[in-house]
Parts: structure tokens; C-alpha cells; sequence
């Protein structure tokens, strides 16, 4: 039996730009942070024949081909792994809530199958495989970030070059300032989930076609990302608010779907509330806000009070891991 233990992140600056029709023009840059929040994957050799799969559904199918979940079937066929199996997945967060969940499940997938065929893989190599299931094979309109960040784990600078590959570097944090944002960072649940692909695709379609609005809009995203690395590295992380919320707008004005009346009524009333600056984590149109809180106990009592649940995270500095092996 093989048990992966793969993170979730949350963005603290840049992203976007990770898709390849944003850095194939100008490059891309983002900072995303792996939590304490996770998806379990499990393999493990059945006594029937076929695969048995778990997720939030369940199915017995007697060849790849049959498999539903298209992440799951790619992944089985590109890995080449032999029935039969048992295949199930468990997580702290369900999907669709702009925390990498697609990714994150990829990364633990490719990384337990590689564990129970006893083949050994570098953390670049799980990374830029998943991105490529996803985004090449599958066809998806996804970035790199989640797979990278869910990979290598911890508070990380990805640079996306226009050839494809990705640079790694450790954001260069100290103790202090690790735990500012520690205290500081609050994710409430709208209370709505919502589809990615749809927002991405969007966003894909318009930066092909030379959109300038969003070409112009990506641009910015990814200053603000630099700019988040100069300040956190320099430890002003109080200045993080004010980045998040100038990003937030930028990033709010791309498309209508990006946001609602109601979330948008949570965002204000979060800055009445406590708190310097936020944003919707990941693609937008729902899931988690994400706020920097210069009175985080007011912030909590004022979301409380609108309904919104509070999810208490920390920072995950391991990556995709194999958690058991018997």
C-alpha cells in the first residue's frame, strides 16, 4: 500500500502569468505558498480484477480506457500501471475553492503510482510531468503553479520562461516576517465553489487573440508579484495588504464572472473589519477570500458574523511526500 500526502496553496503574489499564453509572451512570475490543508492519495494491490477507484464517486472499471475521471485515465495510461488496483483519494478541502486542488491531486496521483512501481522521481520531474498531464496532454487551460507549488512545497518564486521551463527559488524570508504572515493571513469560505476551467479559458482566449486590456492586466499582475518579493524579503510583510488589495481590483476588473455582489459586499466589509487588503484565491468566481488582517480577532468576529467559516491553516515546507509504504 502506498499513501501520498500532497499540500494546497494559496498565492501571495503574482499569478496568471503561469499560463502558457501569458508566459510564452512576456515571461511570467509568481509567489505561491503550500499549506497545511492536503489530498491524500492511496494505492494499494485488489484481489478482483480491474480498478477499483474512490474519489467522490466510486467505479470499478475493467480496463483504463473505461475510467472516467480524465486526470485519473491520463495518468494510469502515461505511467503505465497495471491493473489490478485499488485507487483512492481523500481531501482537506473539496475541489473548486481556488486553492490548486486539480493540481495538487495530479502531483499526488503521478507521485503514488511512481511510489508503488518502485521507481524513484525528482521533485522537478513529478512537477513538470503533472503540469504537462494537465496542460498538454488533457488540454486543460492551467498554469504551472499548483503542480510546482504542490511538488516542492513551502513559500516559493516561480519564474515561467517563454520555453516552457519553470525557475525555482525559495522566497528569502525571515523568522520574523514568516511569522507575521503566520498571524496575519485568514481564509473565510464565500460559501460558493466554482469551475476554473471556465475563468482560464477566458483568460487563455484573450491573451491568444492579443488582447490588450488583459495583456495589460497580466503585466500588472506580475509587477505586484515582484513587488511582493521585494518587501516580504526586505520584512515589511504589513505591506502585503496593500499588494493583495491593489491586485484584487486589477485582477476583479478582468471579467464580470471574476467576482459577485456578494463577495464584493464580503471584501468591503472585510476592510471595515480589521483587515488591510485581501483577494479571492485562485482563479475567482468563488471559494476562499484571503485577507491580511492588521486586527485579525476583530476580522474573525466581524466574518463570523456575516456566516463566513474561517479555515486556520500553516505553511506546508515538504511538499508531495509518500506518508506510508507497506
Amino acid at each position: 500500500m502506498i499513501i501520498t500526502r500532497t499540500p494546497f496553496r494559496i498565492s501571495l503574489g503574482g499569478g496568471g502569468t503561469d499560463l502558457p499564453s501569458s508566459y510564452e509572451r512576456f515571461a511570467g512570475f509568481a509567489i505561491p505558498a503550500s499549506i497545511s490543508k492536503q489530498v491524500y492519495v492511496t494505492i494499494n494491490r485488489t484481489f478482483k480484477p480491474g480498478d477499483l477507484l474512490k474519489y467522490t464517486e466510486m467505479e470499478l472499471t475493467a480496463t483504463c480506457a473505461d475510467i472516467r475521471p480524465p486526470l485519473i485515465r491520463e495518468a494510469v495510461r502515461l505511467l503505465d500501471l497495471d491493473p489490478p488496483v485499488e485507487i483512492v483519494s481523500i481531501a482537506d478541502v473539496p475541489a473548486g475553492t481556488g486553492l490548486g486542488s486539480s493540481g495538487a491531486f495530479t502531483v499526488g496521483l503521478m507521485h503514488a503510482i511512481r511510489a508503488y512501481q518502485h521507481r524513484s522521481a525528482s521533485v522537478e520531474t513529478l512537477a513538470q510531468q503533472a503540469a504537462e498531464l494537465e496542460g498538454v496532454r488533457l488540454g486543460d487551460p492551467v498554469g504551472k503553479q499548483d503542480h510546482y507549488v504542490a511538488a516542492y512545497g513551502g513559500i516559493i518564486c516561480q519564474d515561467y520562461h517563454p520555453d516552457g521551463t519553470v525557475t525555482i527559488t525559495p522566497l528569502k524570508l525571515a523568522d520574523d516576517t514568516l511569522g507575521e504572515l503566520a498571524d496575519s493571513l485568514l481564509l473565510f469560505f464565500t460559501g460558493t465553489s466554482r469551475n476554473a476551467v471556465d475563468m482560464l479559458a477566458d483568460q487563455k482566449a484573450r491573451s491568444e487573440r492579443g488582447d490588450e486590456a488583459m495583456l495589460k492586466n497580466l503585466e500588472f499582475i506580475k509587477s505586484v508579484g515582484y513587488e511582493t518579493r521585494r518587501v516580504l524579503e526586505a520584512g515589511d510583510a504589513a505591506t502585503l495588504g496593500r499588494l493583495m488589495h491593489e491586485h484584487w481590483l486589477r485582477k476583479r476588473s478582468r471579467s464580470t464572472g471574476m467576482s459577485s455582489d456578494r463577495i464584493n459586499e464580503l471584501y468591503e466589509f472585510g476592510l471595515a473589519h480589521g483587515a488591510v487588503g485581501g483577494k479571492l484565491v485562485g482563479a475567482g468566481g468563488g471559494g476562499f477570500l484571503m485577507f491580511y488582517a492588521s486586527d485579525a480577532r476583530r476580522l474573525r468576529r466581524a466574518m463570523a458574523e456575516q456566516g463566513l467559516w474561517e479555515m486556520r491553516f500553516a505553511f506546508d515546507f515538504e511538499g508531495s511526500i509518500v506518508l506510508c509504504r507497506s
